[in-house]
């Protein structure tokens, strides 16, 4: 015998308010991105507790080395700052270059770029969220949806340590 559709429902409600509710006003201690998997991670003493789908760099394949090369970069940086007011539903600021991605650039004579954000959709396109999540478009940069930028943006403060994994 099948459960009634309105009992299911009531659990899948029940569910999801318990998620939330388990998720809720957490500060997360790091985070962690792994491009191969297209996923964000909220830390906390290096367990995950949220998981979000993300996409990156239109040539996402390596680590950024080059003004306009459209990869997202790779290794350990920090959300340095927070932007309310960006081209972006919200964007936090990763700290790249660091010193090492800046001495790899002089050596090679190029700019290594900058202005790596993690950030949601383009204002005003949220609603493209479900089709551009499925292909890399920004610029180098760590796109989310908008309700996952704002899960992201409320749990994590400025000086929160980011790694990025191919």
């Amino acid at each position: 015998m099948k459960p009634p559709l309105s009992f299911l429902l009531g659990v899948l409600l029940l569910s999801l308010i318990t998620a939330g509710a388990c998720w809720s006003g957490q500060k997360a201690d790091a985070v962690l991105v792994i491009k191969n998997e297209g996923r964000l991670y909220l830390m906390k003493k290096g367990q995950s507790f949220a998981s979000f789908r993300a996409t990156f760099g239109a040539n996402p394949v390596g680590h950024k080395e080059v003004q306009g090369d459209e990869r997202t970069p790779e290794g350990h940086y920090f959300l340095d700052y927070k932007n309310r007011n960006s081209k972006f539903y919200k964007s936090i600021h990763i700290s790249y270059p660091n010193a090492r991605d800046r001495e790899k650039a002089r050596r090679m004579g190029v700019d290594p770029g900058g202005d790596i954000m993690i950030h949601g959709q383009t204002n005003g396109y949220g609603w493209a969220a479900p089709i551009t999540q499925l292909f890399s478009w920004t610029d180098g940069c760590v796109a989310l949806s908008d309700s996952d930028m704002d899960r992201v943006w409320d749990a994590v403060d400025p000086g929160t340590p980011i790694e990025i994994r191919p």
